[in-house]
């Protein structure tokens, strides 16, 4: 329960068009340096929100509060100041195709500061370098990938330093491995230059691993808001409907069990008389520290093949398996005691080299242009299972007997 005054609140807020309400009754509170992400079936008004947010739309009834004080209370001096430290990333990234890049950047300083030349000059170029976009400063965006348009996007976003960055369907239209790219590049700056971020998305599981609070719109009400791993606690029939309506059956960027899948798959298992002879291991590869080594795209399509390779080896077991984290796969063992576990783990271990590590070392070397030297360590966690434990304690107990299974040297030619 957070005891924190709210950055922005919404307070009984009421939005109607044409007699058609789309918000109603709204209540919800979006936190300081969090991701915040807002999802809902079409028409449930995700986009009506952020407009309010950001001062396009104002509330029919209701309120919405900015570090505590109504906006309509506030002098229209102190609500723009409040707004300029707003900026929105648009869904199809709004780039001005006849701008170069460094012109694209700057074009917020030169419509909204009055600042010198030199000056905003200074201040694109610094988040040109920041985001790595030196190479392309002349470029336009039509000569640019579709994720450098997308960090173009993201530096014009924070040219301004501003204290909230909204974002509209930030990977609508891409393949799982692009998605997880634009996540990983929103949850990388908004910790380097420690802005708050609001999110409407429909990637789902993926967008979960990065958000600190979900915010479920239901028929234009709030459903739930919170962490999702206490989403998944509740019992709330109209929770549930909606996680396995989005959720699916697998999360696509590795094709294992949805967290929801998987907590059926538990479910099922403790009706089950042979649940009390059984084991979990909790898999980690540290995916920040991989990313730093041998790049975005690479460490995602290592994390990918682990999920693919893991599903195969432990189907075959009759395992099961789900991503719990950005970087995390746990994975149950029926029928098995400890020492079974631990052995399946260690040839799993022994046999990932040819595996998945193989897979990626074309990707590094496309990425890198040479043989980059790295370093891919593996930890688990090897539990057994208790029948009245919940997932969540599962988890728990994983993480806290974490090690390094294996390490794989950047040779690719063997393994410590």
């Amino acid at each position: 329960m957070e005891t924190e005054t709210p950055l922005i609140e919404f307070r009984n807020v009421t939005k109607r068009f044409n007699g058609k309400t789309v918000l109603d009754n709204i209540n919800l509170s979006i936190y300081e340096n969090q991701v915040t992400t807002i999802i809902g079936k079409s028409g449930t008004g995700k986009s009506v929100l952020l407009k309010h947010i950001i001062g396009l739309l104002r509330p029919d009834e209701g309120t919405i509060l900015f570090q505590g004080k109504p906006v309509n209370e506030m002098k229209r001096a102190e609500w723009e100041g409040h707004r300029k430290e707003i900026a929105f990333l648009f869904q199809n990234n709004a780039l001005f195709d006849s701008m170069t890049v460094f012109d694209n950047v700057a074009f917020p300083l030169r419509q909204t500061t009055k600042l010198s030349k030199s000056e905003i000059e200074k201040r694109a170029m610094k988040r040109i370098e920041d985001l790595e976009l030196g190479e392309a400063i002349g470029k336009f965006p039509s000569e640019l990938s579709g994720g450098m348009q997308k960090r173009v996007a993201l530096a014009r976003a924070l040219v301004t330093d501003p204290r909230i960055v909204l974002f509209d369907e930030p990977t609508t239209g891409q393949d799982p491995i692009r998605k997880n790219m634009i996540l990983s590049m929103i949850i990388h700056y908004r910790k380097k230059f420690g802005f708050t971020a609001v999110m409407i998305s429909h990637d789902i599981p993926d967008v979960f691993f990065i958000s600190d609070r979900v915010i479920i719109l239901w028929e234009g009400s709030v459903g739930f808001q919170g962490p999702y791993e206490e989403a998944l606690r509740l019992k709330v029939p109209m929770i549930e409907e909606f996680l396995r309506s989005l959720d699916g059956f697998e999360d696509e960027l590795t094709g294992l069990l949805s967290r929801e899948a998987f907590k059926m798959h538990y479910v099922a298992l403790l009706g089950n008389t042979s649940m009390e002879k059984t084991s979990a291991a909790l898999l980690s590869v540290r995916l920040n520290i991989l990313q730093e080594a041998i790049g975005a795209q690479a460490s995602l399509e290592f994390l990918k093949a682990l999920g693919q390779y893991t599903n195969q080896y432990f189907n075959n077991i009759g395992g099961f398996s789900a991503r719990h984290s950005r970087d995390e796969i746990l994975t149950i063992f029926p029928r098995t005691d400890l020492g079974e576990a631990r052995k399946l783990v260690r040839d799993f271990s022994k046999k990932l080299e040819n595996g998945v590590i193989e897979r990626i070392k074309d990707v590094v070397l496309a990425g890198s242009g040479a043989e980059t030297c790295f370093d891919i360590y593996m930890h688990a966690g090897i539990t057994e299972v208790s029948p009245d434990d919940s997932i969540e304690q599962i988890i728990e107990k994983g993480r806290a007997r974490q090690e390094i299974i294996s390490k794989h040297r950047c040779d690719f030619g063997g393994k410590e």
